[in-house]
């Protein structure tokens, strides 16, 4: 799978979903207590949920915020928070409907590349989540809102070889989106471990959109980051 080049729009459309996806997207899952994410078509979402006798997902494709009641799917293009959590519902929040009616600058275009670099990312996580060993004990993939990213945890804690595998779309120290590992323990010194802004390795989304199989990149990336903490 490839990967488009980033539209000047792209930090800008980042930074909205983000919002969205903290104060929308997140806030409409029940429980209550419950706040992952999954990656979804053209985006993310919350995986599907009972509430009410129906199964409810709420999920933003590209620039569209998608609601699925009962089977029953209805969208609108994202504008604002407020606008969007009108949308989903009120009774989707018991503490109160955000009241945000600051323009989100949402570019549909950018948008699109977003959710492609999520697939893209939940592919290579899959696989290198499914060659990690039982005794790794691998955790499920979630796209956590606080940070916006897409992680599994995985090795054994007790070794001090426990560590986070993710993709983040970029952050205030990453101007576009990064594969990352970022260990428990801090890691061995070493070239491998090149990130600056935490303990831990990463790689870039220049390196990846160059590359002539950058799934291929991506995972001998996680992988190989796997192996050096293996020792």
């Amino acid at each position: 799978m490839g990967l488009s080049p980033l539209p000047a729009s792209f930090a800008r459309t980042r930074e909205a979903l983000h919002r969205v996806a903290e104060q929308v997207v997140a806030p409409a899952r029940k429980p209550d207590n419950e706040i992952a994410l999954t990656q979804t078509p053209g985006g993310f979402g919350t995986p599907s949920f009972a509430y009410r006798g129906q199964a409810v997902q709420v999920r933003v494709d590209a620039g569209d915020l998608v609601v699925a009641d009962g089977g029953v799917e209805r969208r609108e293009p994202l504008t604002s928070i407020a606008a969007a959590a009108a949308f989903t519902g009120a009774e989707l929040f018991p503490r109160g409907v955000p009241e945000d009616a600051t323009p989100l600058g949402v570019d549909a275009a950018a948008a699109a590349i977003l959710g492609e670099f999520f697939a893209f990312s939940r592919g290579v996580l899959e696989r290198a989540r499914q060659v990690m060993a039982p005794a790794d004990e691998p955790s499920a993939i979630n796209l956590w809102p606080e940070h916006f990213d897409l992680a599994f945890e995985a090795g054994p804690e007790g070794l001090g070889r426990r560590a986070n595998y993710g993709a983040s779309p970029g952050d205030a120290e990453h101007a576009e989106p990064y594969l990352y590992v970022g260990p428990w323990q801090p890691p061995p010194p070493g070239a491998l471990w090149n990130a600056t802004a935490f303990a831990g390795a990463e790689l870039a989304y220049a390196d990846l959109v160059v590359a002539e199989a950058p799934d291929a990149v991506a995972l001998a990336f996680l992988l190989g980051r796997r192996d050096a903490l293996d020792g």
